[in-house]
């Protein structure tokens, strides 16, 4: 399956090509303690895995992602306090954070950071799966995630390093859907993609023993 990926909402961002070789300085064990906005474009050519009922593993690599960084951020749910949806973003990072978005898609966030300090990465597409909702819903993810560690234990997790296709574009603008935040939240560049004239469907599942 083909998916095209083409973004005529964002202001002219910049951008530039990576290869697929470079490697990323910041292994996949300590990325969840960076700030989000720097673990978020980081996690670019990285591969969600996702271990099914039936005990086979996909690979999705992850195209789409934005930050949302701590209490000054508006466009964050952490700007009104910690409440009881909220609360694994005070927690400690690598962590999941699962939420239902106007009653009809879940959405998934990792939380990173240091511990205290609410900030998260919402990962709003992988190849095969463009937007949130798509994405949840390909991989069926649920609230039952919520609060539960990236790990292979959990049977949603992510792997690394960065496997960027030569002459795959990387590019910033402002996040989607949160004019409610007001005009100097809404303008910051914290959303991430990469673009590309095509790209492929998830990798085929390995087998049990090779989750």
């Amino acid at each position: 399956m083909l998916i095209r990926i083409l973004r005529f909402d964002i202001l002219p961002p910049s951008f530039y090509l990576l290869p697929s070789n470079v490697p990323k300085p910041i292994n996949i064990e300590s990325l969840w303690r960076h700030p989000a906005r720097t673990a978020a474009p980081l996690l670019l050519g990285r591969f969600l895995c996702h271990r099914g009922k039936n005990g086979a593993v996909t690979r999705w690599r992850i195209t789409e992602v934005e930050a949302y960084c701590g209490l000054r951020d508006r466009a964050s749910h952490a700007s009104k306090g910690e409440t009881p949806r909220n609360r694994v973003m005070y927690g400690p990072p690598g962590f999941w954070y699962v939420y239902l978005c106007y009653g009809v898609h879940w959405m998934l966030n990792l939380v990173t950071g240091p511990e205290g300090y609410p900030a998260a990465i919402l990962l709003r597409g992988v190849e095969g799966a463009v937007g949130p909702g798509r994405l949840t819903t390909a991989l069926h993810i649920t609230k039952t995630l919520d609060g539960k560690p990236c790990t292979r234990a959990t049977g949603l997790w992510i792997e690394g390093p960065a496997d960027i296709p030569i002459g795959c574009r990387r590019r910033r603008g402002p996040r989607i859907g949160v004019d409610y935040a007001g005009p100097k939240w809404a303008a910051v560049h914290y959303r991430w993609w990469l673009e590309a004239k095509t790209i492929k469907g998830p990798k085929e599942p390995r087998s049990k023993r090779q989750p």
